[in-house]
């Protein structure tokens, strides 16, 4: 029965939001109005592991805090933005610099200049002011980052002393990298690695990102870099290390919650949200990854262990 109804409470929500462009007529109003603090939060999820596992922490956390709460999943940010400026999502975990350029695309059109940066306080600003006009809070950025990353072998990394991006610049080495098609035009990848790391990319080899056969591809020799995440927790599996992003490159994609301001704005949802901002690591999520991805756990159970492995929830 649970199962369907949030089956049907899915569906419905994609009725709703399908057509949202922006606030409506009906909640224009809750972008200016008090921060609200509702005792019933949806907490929504994009379906894929790792968001899963954020909105299951969110809604434990909320839980202890005295909210009721339940978690929707909703495919894909295009459904669930609309959703959550419309209250009918109250709490998502996003990612700050997509997230940034997401809302400002939806403003000004795909090929608006990009406001995400490596830098995370300008993004941060940039992000809060977009998400403000659209009745969203920002809460803290957290620890915890999922950007673009770059591995090597183990065996290839000690072979030529590499550390970091810069490391594998200045060696000079022909490079074969195993990435997606849009690597080739993307700034944070190729032309990223050419210009800021004068890496000597000879090829992309389109096996996507961080799937098995791109990882497979460097282990056995057959490319030399491979791109994935910053929680990819299945590198060692294949006899991998990531190579450091120390001239960063890459933009500050820090995992947040944000909220529907009119339902939970208040600083009671932000102070039980921003305690799992102070514990949670780049390296916890990726193992917590690994956990339902590699050994088949629940993303509630592994959610929950993990909070209360780190005192934020009582043992059972």
């Amino acid at each position: 029965m649970r199962a369907a109804a949030t089956a049907v409470a899915v569906l419905t929500l994609l009725g709703l939001t399908a057509c949202a462009g922006g606030p409506s007529l009906e909640t224009r109003a809750a972008i200016t109005a008090s921060p609200g603090d509702s005792r019933d939060l949806a907490i929504g999820s994009a379906g894929f592991t790792e968001s899963e596992l954020l909105a299951q922490m969110y809604a434990a956390l909320l839980r202890h805090a005295g909210y009721r709460t339940h978690v929707l999943t909703v495919g894909n940010r295009e459904l669930y933005e609309p959703a959550l400026e419309a209250g009918q999502i109250d709490v998502v975990p996003e990612y700050a610099a997509t997230f940034a350029d997401w809302l400002n695309a939806k403003n000004k059109g795909s090929k608006a200049p990009p406001v995400a940066s490596p830098d995370l306080g300008a993004t941060l600003r940039a992000l809060r002011r977009l998400a403000g006009s659209r009745g969203l809070t920002v809460l803290q950025a957290g620890r915890a980052v999922d950007q673009n990353a770059f591995a090597v072998s183990a065996a290839y990394a000690r072979k030529h002393h590499l550390k970091t991006l810069s490391d594998l610049g200045r060696a000079g080495l022909p490079v074969r990298l195993a990435a997606g098609d849009e690597c080739v035009q993307r700034p944070f990848c190729a032309p990223g690695l050419k210009k800021t790391y004068g890496i000597n990319l000879t090829a992309i080899d389109p096996k996507g990102v961080g799937t098995t056969p791109a990882k497979q591809a460097v282990q056995n020799g057959q490319d030399q870099m491979v791109l994935t995440t910053s929680t990819d927790a299945t590198l060692d599996r294949f006899g991998l290390v990531l190579l450091a992003d120390d001239k960063k490159l890459q933009n500050a994609d820090y995992v947040l919650p944000v909220v529907n301001r009119a339902r939970a704005g208040s600083e009671r949802p932000a102070a039980a949200l921003n305690r799992l901002n102070k514990v949670l690591t780049t390296a916890d999520l990726a193992n917590l990854n690994e956990q339902v991805d590699s050994w088949r756990r629940l993303p509630a159970d592994v959610a929950r262990n993990y909070l209360v492995s780190k005192g934020l929830l009582p043992q059972r």
